[in-house]
């Protein structure tokens, strides 16, 4: 019976919510003793929102993409929990963050996870914005134990790759959590050869595509974290421009 109830959730999450929902279907069929009816209704918002790129689309892809990063090195490490956790609570506050968590817990067990088939559905429904702060993330949580390892960076690399995020862009992302003046370069994806022209150039061009106005549609919650992406790229450019004595 408990089996039959599993993989009915699945299903059913599925039929309501591609792949994404099939993934929280079956979490909340495998843990249907340990959720409140709070937790259910607020499970069945997430997969019905699905098919829309907003906050709870963003949350729940978020919840899923971060469980397969964590356990991309074989462990799951208590201070990456706790960053996904603080993020949440940041975001949303502490009874809504509670509820997540209740459902990544779940998700975190569940090792039948299709990252590709999630990432598909991810981008046929969300912006290219959207999903570079979904990249952005996923390296706040890799680094969230003080260290980023080759492990977490792959399957980050796999994952911007499955969302159509290529490799310029992977690696800007990637650079905003590394020290050092060349990774300022990275970061406004030009060569340390470029010019002072070109280097204002390429820092209008990074304002444009990251600007925290691109993700409105998300809700006030979600603009902490691209705020915080945008300030990185402001560093990035002051920091050449230090080196340089630009004005």
């Amino acid at each position: 019976m408990a089996n039959f109830t599993k993989w009915f959730g699945a299903t059913l999450g599925f039929s309501f919510g591609g792949p994404i929902g099939g993934i929280l279907g079956f979490v909340v069929g495998s843990f249907i003793d340990g959720f409140s009816s709070e937790d259910v209704k607020n499970a069945k918002r997430f997969s019905q929102s699905s098919a829309n790129s907003q906050s709870g689309d963003f949350e729940m892809s978020l919840l899923i993409l971060a469980a397969v990063v964590i356990k991309s090195d074989g462990k799951v490490d208590k201070r990456e929990l706790d960053y996904v956790r603080n993020h949440f609570i940041q975001m949303y506050g502490i009874t809504r963050a509670n509820h997540a968590f209740k459902l990544f817990s779940g998700i975190i067990k569940n090792d039948k996870i299709s990252t590709r088939q999630v990432c598909m559905q991810i981008r046929q429904h969300m912006t290219h914005a959207t999903r570079l702060q979904l990249i952005h993330f996923l390296f706040g949580i890799a680094n969230a134990d003080g260290h980023v390892n080759k492990d977490e960076v792959d399957m980050i690399h796999k994952i911007a790759g499955y969302l159509y995020i290529n490799d310029h862009d992977y690696e800007s992302l990637k650079a905003m959590f590394y020290d050092g003046v060349d990774n300022a370069y990275k970061v406004l994806e030009i060569e340390k050869s470029a010019t002072d022209s070109e280097v204002k150039k390429a820092y209008r061009k990074m304002v444009k595509k990251h600007h925290p106005d691109k993700l409105q549609h998300l809700g006030e919650e979600h603009l902490q974290g691209a705020e915080e992406k945008f300030r990185q790229i402001q560093k990035a450019y002051e920091s050449i421009q230090k080196e340089r004595g630009m004005k």
